[in-house]
């Protein structure tokens, strides 16, 4: 039996499996469920059940004192050192205390208003052309208007926030280049350069947005350091809109492409929120999740050493029939949901009811204003060449 991925046909860096991997995944599922793979030296998890138990697992994590690090002398070294997702307790349980505090269920459902009108003012800018790029015109703006909102972002420099973290989060595929690596230094080194201006004004006048709640906690003792303050804003912004556009691109998309579903949306909205969930489980924007095996684990009879890294494959399991009966069909009103799309255990992913909510709104908004919508004759639909975060060069759409 193979013991690669290479050896069962499967490159995830090829343009047919960045097209689509779902069949590949099934292909893997079925040969080799658990695989250590030589060439990227990460054990590969395809199956649904082995990824819930390892990500609740508390002998993995994301750091590990041994393991190769960024260099903490550049700016992505120090972002990686001081950012809460490669936290382990009791870093990551003060860290996430206190950002937990931000997303509140209720300071969440309190931007509910403010998505509507973002949602609403970038439809009236194209509502009259019959025609935009779905992924350009909307999907993209959306997420960063409200991340600039709830961070306090001054409106004439938002334009800077989407450029600078495409180029951070490049970082987190599986094999970014050295140019890669320049262009997610400069921009750690001006995003950081920003945000340490903003702090400083609103120690100086809070206003009721997350950076003066973070700068408050600062200031009451060793909560939070200032360069930890930094990091965690850089990290809401990458993590709060980057997933969420691709969320929103590759579910419309879904819809478009099952017409029976999208046409039950349309005649009955209140299927709005299970819609949502089969978007996020459908076509998963964020692929695959790594972890450090943090002490010699015993798991179905293989053993995971110390110090080896595990890559958690979502998409796959999102796909796994053993969990998803008719795993490749779209289903609207698929109620037993429970997708992997935001983690689970101590890493769950802290903005998850936050790209919820935009996802629902963005969803409604476009049935609402645009009863026409749909995929344009002649789109091309193209993957951007990454893997572990998945999304579209452009989605063209008619209405």
């Amino acid at each position: 039996m193979s013991h690669s991925l290479r050896a069962l046909g499967i490159d995830l860096l090829s343009p047919q499996f960045i097209a689509d991997p779902y069949p590949f995944y099934d292909r893997l599922r079925a040969a080799r469920p658990i695989l250590f793979d030589p060439e990227w030296n990460l054990w590969f998890f395809s199956a649904y059940e082995d990824i819930v138990s390892l990500l609740r697992d508390r002998r993995l994590g994301r750091d590990l004192d041994e393991a190769p690090k960024p260099d903490p002398q550049t700016p992505f070294g120090w972002l990686h050192a001081n950012s809460l997702m490669e936290k382990e307790p009791p870093d990551h349980t003060r860290l996430r205390g206190l950002v937990n505090k931000a997303f509140t269920p209720a300071r969440v459902e309190a931007l509910r208003p403010l998505i509507e009108q973002a949602a609403h003012r970038l439809l009236d800018e194209v509502v009259e052309r019959g025609e935009m790029d779905l992924l350009a015109d909307f999907a993209e703006p959306l997420p960063v208007l409200v991340i600039a909102d709830l961070l306090g972002v001054p409106q004439e420099a938002r334009s800077r926030l989407r450029p600078w973290s495409n180029r951070i989060v490049a970082m987190y595929e599986l094999s970014p280049s050295a140019e890669d690596a320049r262009h997610a230094n400069r921009a750690v080194s001006e995003f950081a350069a920003f945000l340490r201006g903003l702090a400083a004004e609103r120690k100086l006048r809070p206003q009721d947005d997350l950076i003066s709640a973070l700068v408050a906690a600062e200031e009451q003792g060793s909560r939070l350091s200032e360069d930890e303050l930094i990091a965690t804003c850089i990290l809401l912004l990458n993590a709060g809109h980057e997933a969420t556009v691709n969320a929103i691109t590759n579910g419309m998309l879904a819809l478009f492409q099952h017409p029976d579903s999208y046409a039950q949306l349309r005649r009955s909205p209140e299927w709005i929120k299970t819609a949502v969930e089969e978007m996020l489980r459908y076509d998963t924007p964020l692929q695959l999740f790594r972890r450090w095996v943090r002490e010699d684990v015993e798991y179905k009879g293989f053993f995971l050493k110390r110090g080896t890294q595990v890559a958690l494959l979502y998409g796959a399991g999102n796909r796994d029939g053993a969990r998803f009966p008719d795993p490749h069909g779209f289903d609207i009103t698929r109620s037993d949901n429970p997708h992997l799309t935001f983690g689970l255990g101590i890493h769950y992913c802290v903005g998850a009811p936050l790209a919820r909510l935009e996802m629902q709104v963005a969803v409604q908004a476009l049935l609402e204003r645009l009863p026409r919508l749909r995929l344009a004759d002649d789109a091309l639909l193209v993957y951007r060449p990454t893997y572990v975060i998945r999304g579209l060069k452009a989605l063209p759409v008619r209405f």
